[in-house]
C-alpha cells in the first residue's frame, strides 16, 4: 500500500514537471529571458522551502551539517542549476515535446551510474539484468532518433499555408543544438539522483537538503545571469503568463519536485525515481498540442515509441528482479523459523 502511494506521487509530479515546460515555453514566446526565469523561480522557491523548514523543525531537531556533508549539497547545488539551464535552453531551442522525450533517456543514464556507484548490481545470467541493459540501449537509439531526425510533420487539419510555414521553421529551427542540451540535462538529472541518494544516506533531512541546494542554485545562476544577461529591462516582470510560469516553477517546478525526488531516492533508490520520466512524453504531446499549437514530427513520434520499448523493458527487468528479491527473503525467513524451534527445544534439554 505504501509503495502504491509512492507510485501516485510520482505520477502527479510528472504532471507538474510537463505543465511546467508547457508554461516555460509559452513565456519564452512572450520574450522572458530563460536565466531570468530560472534565477526568478529559485528565489521565489527559497520562500516557499524556508517557510516549510520553520515549520516541519519547529519541534524537532535538524541533523548535525558537517563539512563533508556541505560540499556534496554543493555538487548537488551544481549540478541541479546545470540541469535547469540545460533544460530551459533546450527547450528554448526545441519545444516541451521534444524535452519530455529526450528526459526519456534519464533512466538510462541513471542505470549505467548506479552500475558504477554500485547502486545497482549487472549479473547477465538473470533475464532481469540483461532486459535492463538492453532496454537503455535501446532507450539511447530512441533518444538519438528524436534528436536527429525531425522527419516531416503530422498534422491533423493543417492548411497547404500553415504546412508551408511549418516546413519552414522547421528548417530554420535549432532542433539539435535544443536536443543536445537536452541530453545533457538528463544526464545531470541523472547524476543528481545518484548524488542525492548518497546525501540522504548521512544527511536523512528532505527539506533542510532541498533548501540549501536551492539557496546555493540561487547565488550561482544569480552570479551567471549578471554576466550573460545584459538588458536590464529582460528583469522586469509582468502581471501575465511570465509571473504565472514563475510561480508555479517556484512551488511545484523546483519546491515540491525537489522534495519529492529526494525522499523517493530515499525511500526506493535513483533508478526508481528515474524510471517516471518516460510518462512525460505522453503528457507533453497532449498538452504542447492543446495549449501550445505544437506540430508533431514523425522523428518525434518514432523516436518516443523506441524509447518506450526500452522504458518498459528495463521496468521489467526491476520488477523481475525485486520479485527474485522478495522470494528469496521469504524463502530464507521461512527457513529460519522452521529451525527456530528446533534450537529452542535443543536448548531446553541442556
Amino acid at each position: 500500500m505504501w509503495s502504491l502511494g509512492v507510485t501516485a506521487i510520482m505520477v502527479a509530479v510528472e504532471f507538474f514537471e510537463v505543465g511546467l515546460t508547457t508554461l516555460s515555453k509559452a513565456a519564452m514566446r512572450k520574450g522572458m529571458s530563460n536565466i531570468v526565469f530560472i534565477v526568478y523561480s529559485n528565489a521565489l522557491a527559497i520562500l516557499f522551502l524556508l517557510s516549510s523548514s520553520l515549520i516541519f523543525y519547529r519541534k524537532r531537531t535538524c541533523p548535525r551539517l558537517t563539512f563533508s556533508i556541505f560540499c556534496r549539497m554543493f555538487l548537488l547545488g551544481v549540478l541541479s542549476c546545470c540541469v535547469q539551464s540545460f533544460m530551459y535552453f533546450g527547450i528554448g531551442y526545441s519545444s516541451p515535446t521534444l524535452a519530455s522525450a529526450m528526459t526519456d533517456l534519464t533512466p538510462a543514464f541513471t542505470f549505467i551510474l548506479a552500475i558504477l556507484s554500485r547502486m545497482e548490481k549487472l549479473d547477465f545470467r538473470l533475464r532481469s539484468s540483461l532486459a535492463k541493459s538492453i532496454g537503455t540501449m535501446v532507450s539511447i537509439a530512441g533518444a538519438l532518433m528524436v534528436t536527429l531526425y525531425k522527419g516531416p510533420p503530422i498534422t491533423f487539419a493543417a492548411s497547404p499555408h500553415n504546412l508551408h510555414h511549418e516546413l519552414h521553421a522547421s528548417v530554420q529551427s535549432n532542433w539539435l543544438i535544443g536536443g543536445l542540451l537536452l541530453v545533457a540535462a538528463c544526464f545531470c538529472l541523472a547524476l543528481l539522483l545518484i548524488v542525492q541518494t548518497w546525501i540522504m544516506k548521512d544527511y536523512p533531512a528532505v527539506l533542510m537538503q532541498t533548501l540549501i541546494c536551492c539557496i546555493i542554485v540561487t547565488i550561482q545562476i544569480t552570479t551567471v545571469s549578471l554576466v550573460v544577461e545584459k538588458d536590464p529591462n529582460a528583469w522586469r516582470l509582468r502581471p501575465d503568463i511570465e509571473l504565472i510560469a514563475i510561480g508555479y516553477s517556484a512551488l511545484f517546478g523546483i519546491a515540491i519536485r525537489s522534495v519529492v525526488h529526494t525522499w523517493a531516492c530515499n525511500k526506493k533508490g535513483p533508478v526508481y525515481v528515474s524510471l517516471f520520466k518516460p510518462l512525460g512524453i505522453v503528457i507533453a504531446l497532449v498538452m504542447g498540442a492543446a495549449f501550445l499549437g505544437d506540430t508533431l514530427y514523425l522523428g518525434s513520434v518514432v523516436g518516443a515509441a523506441v524509447i518506450a520499448t526500452g522504458f518498459y523493458s528495463v521496468i521489467w527487468g526491476k520488477a523481475q528482479e525485486e520479485k527474485r528479491v522478495e522470494d528469496t527473503g521469504i524463502s530464507d525467513l521461512g527457513s529460519f523459523a522452521s529451525k527456530v524451534p528446533l534450537l529452542q527445544n535443543k536448548s531446553m534439554r541442556i
